[in-house]
C-alpha cells in the first residue's frame, strides 16, 4: 500500500514516463493540480484529449498538423527548397534561424545499434516528392552523429543522380568558444567546411 491514494500514484506514475520528469517533479505537478481551480485542471485535460484527437501527420512533409497540410506547406511564400531533418524538434530549430524553405521530417535515423532501417522512415515520401514538385535543392540537416552522418550519406546517394543540388549543414567550431576546448571531431569537420573570405 502506497503513501498517497491510489489515483495520486498511478497519476505520479503516468507523469514519471513524460521526458525531463522525476519522481520528486511528479509529485509536485500533482501537488499543484490538487490545488489549482477545477476548471483549470479540466482545460488542461480537455486541451490533451484535443491533442491526441487533433494533431496528425502532414500527407507532404510530415510536420505535425491539424488538417491535412501543415501551416508551412501551405505557405507559397516559402522558397523550394527542402530541408531534411530527423524529427519535428529540428525542423523547430531550423524553423526559429528564419530559413524560408520547406521541410521533410524523416521521423529517426538509420541505426544498426537500434534496427532503424531506411524503409522505417519517410525517406521513400521524400523521394515521391523530389520527383513530383519543383525542388531547387535539398539540404540534409540530419545530426552530426554517425547515425546522422550515415542517413545524410544514404539520402545523398539516392539523390544524387536527380538534379537537384543537394547540400548538408556546415559543421564546426561554435561561436563563442575557444580551440583548445574543441573536441578533435568538431575541429576537423571546420577545416575541411571552412570557406573564402
Amino acid at each position: 500500500m502506497g503513501i498517497y491514494p491510489e489515483i495520486i500514484e498511478k497519476l505520479i506514475e503516468k507523469l514519471e514516463k513524460l521526458p525531463g520528469i522525476g519522481p520528486k517533479s511528479a509529485e509536485r505537478i500533482v501537488y499543484y493540480l490538487i490545488g489549482e481551480k477545477d476548471e483549470n485542471v479540466i482545460s488542461l485535460g480537455q486541451t490533451i484529449i484535443s491533442l491526441k484527437n487533433q494533431v496528425k501527420l502532414c500527407k507532404r512533409c510530415f510536420n505535425f498538423a491539424e488538417k491535412e497540410y501543415c501551416n508551412i506547406c501551405l505557405d507559397n511564400k516559402r522558397e523550394n527548397i527542402i530541408c531534411v531533418v530527423e524529427e519535428v524538434k529540428d525542423l523547430i530549430s531550423i524553423e526559429k534561424t528564419n530559413f524560408k524553405g520547406r521541410y521533410h521530417v524523416l521521423w529517426g535515423r538509420i541505426s544498426l545499434l537500434d534496427n532503424v532501417k531506411p524503409e522505417q522512415l519517410k525517406i521513400k515520401q521524400l523521394i515521391e516528392r523530389v520527383k513530383n514538385e519543383k525542388v531547387e535543392e535539398i539540404i540534409i540537416a540530419t545530426n552530426p552523429t554517425v547515425e546522422g552522418e550515415n542517413t545524410a550519406t544514404y539520402i545523398s546517394e539516392i539523390l544524387k543522380n536527380t538534379g537537384i543540388k543537394i547540400s548538408k549543414l556546415a559543421i564546426g567550431v561554435p561561436i563563442g568558444s575557444e580551440l583548445e576546448y574543441i573536441d578533435s571531431q568538431t575541429l576537423k569537420k571546420a577545416i575541411e567546411g571552412r570557406k573564402e573570405l
